[in-house]
This record gives structure tokens, sequence and C-alpha cells, in this order.
């Protein structure tokens, strides 16, 4: 965990923000897998992770916003049993006074004490629940019914989040470096190892495996795929064959659950095909131009319409669409061949705070949601700030079923050649990603350096 003094001072400037009430953060409990004493790996609640810090199972937090000192740690010391199957811990009064809280409590007796704040009048803020056990937990706390919950989600409070977690402090920014440079480390493995009559599961396993022998996790299930035009295709049963492109998605977790993401497509055979490197080039070029645009009081909805004009007039060019350009990204022509956002917040979740709600994470009251196919993917529209993290991922994919259905419907035929696109329908997809820090002139890329331009791909492919 980081230093006391980085948890008081965030639970301090949640007061500066919520003025009243109580704050109710849950952690995370074990979750079996198939049965109780066979869990999955333990990942910890994020917004838990970023006002406490403690990663273990079993706990709650609260914060009283009318109370200087008022936090408590709800949670139950160890037993002899547990002793015997996981070895001895420290009590939870300890590790609460790492995190600059002086108070605890068992946890069953956190209900009489909601209970109780709330027969005299007092608010309980609590944020959305992503899992199943925790909608149970919150209605049986507060004395409401499991379908009533999302009703009493406080909005103060997760925009009051939103707002602290955006901005990362250096320490974050320390532990995203760490993240990232594991993740480099997984992706310079794959390009390296890949050879035509391996099996997907192959190389997925190894750079898995990589990130936990690194000191990591995964930050999300490995991407890696021949068939990259299904933008999250998790399937690794395929074998790698001469000629077909790999795509790459994968990124680790910092020991204190700091993500990395990064992707890179690249050419089994070693050497791009000319049609490869056309689109490859393309893509490289939107997102070169984009990450050379950020910078704070930009609003990333223009960098990704930049990028896909970017990429609107290489297709153009070799005659997959036509007509104006500007014209065919404003009516969402693109969107046939980049049909997701170029990128997301990244930070202690993969798609930073995205269980808070993407409208809350990546819009405001100055920018809100398109309803357009495509656009309407964009997770981060917003004005950027310095200490924002974020991702940069154009793409272009030929999506046979999406390619069939706008063909028929006749949709943008003013802009898209058809009969030069269905050349394409065993294409795949190409995606090129990085993770970038917004400073205060510009941006910098997260990690170390993974080759993308084409030649350093096939160098180290060689």
């Amino acid at each position: 965990m980081f230093e006391r003094e980085v948890y008081e001072k965030r639970r301090e400037k949640l007061r500066e923000i919520l003025e009243d009430g109580l704050v109710l953060i849950l952690g995370n409990d074990e979750a079996p897998m198939n049965y109780p004493a066979n869990p999955y790996h333990f990942r910890q609640d994020s917004n838990f992770l970023y006002f406490f810090g403690l990663d273990e199972p079993g706990l709650a937090g609260i914060m009283d916003m009318e109370e200087e000192g008022g936090d408590i740690i709800f949670g139950d010391d160890i037993d002899v049993e547990d002793v015997i199957w996981m070895g001895p811990s420290p009590s939870l009064k300890e590790k609460a006074e790492q995190v600059g809280i002086k108070k605890t409590r068992p946890f069953n007796s956190l209900q009489d004490f909601l209970r109780d704040a709330i027969s005299r009048g007092r608010k309980v803020h609590f944020l959305p629940p992503y899992r199943g056990e925790h909608l149970l937990r919150l209605a049986h706390l507060l004395g409401i019914r499991p379908e009533a919950v999302k009703h009493w989600v406080s909005v103060d409070l997760i925009r009051a989040v939103v707002e602290l977690r955006s901005v990362k402090g250096p320490e974050e920014i320390q532990q995203m470096e760490i993240a990232s440079d594991i993740t480099a480390e997984m992706h310079l493995r794959a390009m390296k190892r890949a050879r035509a009559g391996m099996y997907e599961r192959e190389l997925a396993g190894e750079i898995e495996g990589l990130a936990i022998s690194l000191g990591g996790y995964i930050s999300f299930p490995v991407i890696l795929t021949i068939r990259g035009e299904i933008l999250h295709n998790h399937y690794h049963g395929h074998i790698l064959r001469e000629g077909q492109l790999l795509l790459v998605d994968a990124g680790a977790e910092s020991p204190l659950h700091y993500a990395g993401d990064m992707t890179r497509t690249f050419p089994v055979s070693g050497k791009f095909t000319p049609r490869q490197k056309e689109i490859y080039e393309i893509v490289l070029s939107a997102q070169k131009k984009a990450i050379e645009n950020i910078k704070p009081g930009v609003y990333y909805r223009e960098i990704h319409l930049l990028a896909a004009r970017i990429m609107a007039e290489g297709l153009k060019e070799l005659g997959l669409m036509k007509g104006d350009v500007e014209e065919a990204v404003s009516q969402g022509a693109h969107a046939l061949f980049f049909p997701h956002g170029l990128g997301h917040m990244i930070g202690l979740d993969v798609h930073d705070m995205e269980g808070l709600g993407e409208d809350y994470v990546g819009y405001d009251e100055t920018v809100k949601r398109s309803d357009q196919f495509g656009l309407a993917y964009l997770r981060l529209a917003r004005k950027l700030q310095e200490g924002f993290t974020l991702t940069v991922e154009p793409g272009i994919y030929f999506i046979p079923a999406l390619i069939e259905k706008w063909k028929g419907e006749g949709k943008h035929r003013e802009f898209i050649d058809y009969d030069k696109v269905e050349e394409y329908l065993d294409f795949g997809g190409i995606r090129i990603e990085e993770s970038v820090v917004v400073t205060d002139e510009g941006c910098r890329i997260l990690g170390k350096p993974v080759p993308k331009e084409p030649d350093e791909v096939e160098s180290l492919r060689a």
C-alpha cells in the first residue's frame, strides 16, 4: 500500500466535496469458482483500495463527512483455524492504523451502526454495486428491497469519486509505469514467440504467466487472436497460419492494482503483406497524430474525430471510401471500419471507474454522448486535464456481418465502395494502443516502448 498520508489526504479531499452524511464503501469478498473453499483470484474493490488501501476480503469502510477522524473499518480478526490454513496476520486495528484509521469494529456490527445512523436522519452515501452479493448486502444493511437499491445510489458520491480518481497523483503514475512496463514485457514476449503452427492459447498462457512472474496480474482477460475484427475476442483456440495478422490486446496490474493496457498487431509470418502494411500504416498514422494533439483543455471527442478523419482519408486513398471525408465522418460512414471509441480512462480499473457509469466518467455537462453508431461507443469525450491517464487505440476492422448488413441497407453508399470492401472480407482487423498520461503541455506514453513502426515490428519478428 501507499504511505498512510496518501489515504488520509484522499479522505480529507472527499470531505471537502461532500459536506454531510456517511459514506459506505464495501470491500470485495472471495468469489468461489465451484465451491466456497476454491475461490477465484481475489481482487479488492477499486474504490475501497483508493480510500482505505487494505487488500483483503471481508471489509467495509465508513467515512463520516461531518466528523474529523470519524472513519471506521469494519471487519474481523482471524482465528486459529485461519492461521492454520493461511498463516498469521496482523490485527485489524494494526492494519487500519497503516492507512490512518484509528477505529475498527466487528463486521456484524455494521448493520446496527447504519440503521442507527438512518434512524437519526443521517444520509448514507454508497456507490452502484457491480456484484450480486453487494446488491443483497446493501439491501440487508440499509433495510431496503434489492430492486430498490439502484434508486438510493448517491450521485453526489459518484461525482465526487470521479473528480478525485480522474487526476492521478505522482504515486499513482509510478504504479502505472510499473504496470505498463510489465505490459510491455508481455507484448515483447508475444511478438518474439509467435510462430505459424502454434495455438493462440500457447501465447496467451505464456504472457499471462509472465505478468504473474513479474509481480503483477492481468488487468483484464487477454485478447490474443487472429480474428482481430472481433473487438473483444477471448477465444484462444485458433492455430496461427502464415499470412495472418495476430492482434494482442493485453495488460498487467501493478502490485497495487493499477492497470496497464496495450495493443499490438503483427504478421505471423514475420513480414506484412503489401495490403496489411497499407492498412497498418493508416492506423499507426492516426494513433501518432492523436497522441501529438493530446493536451490539457482539449476535448477527447475531438481527438477521436481527428483519428477518424485520418483513417477515412487513408481508406479513401485505397479506394475503400470515397466522397468528402469531413462529411463522411460527420455522418458516421467511417464507423463501418472503426466502430469503437478512441480510448478510455485507465487507472485502478482498466476502464477506470466504469462501474460508476460511463456518462459520469467520460462525459459532463459540456459534452453529451452521441447516439450515432460508432461515436456512441466513445467512453471518454470530455475535456482533458493534467494528470488524466487514458488509452489511445484507433483501429480498422473488416467485420463481414456488419459489411453485409450495411451493404444490404444501402447505407452510406455515397462514401463506401462496397465492391472494393468485399475484397477485404478475410482481412481481420488492426488495432494499435498506448496508455498515456496528460502532462502540463501535452502527454507522454507510459511504460517502456514496444516496437510499432512496420520495419521495427518486422525486425523484431525476424
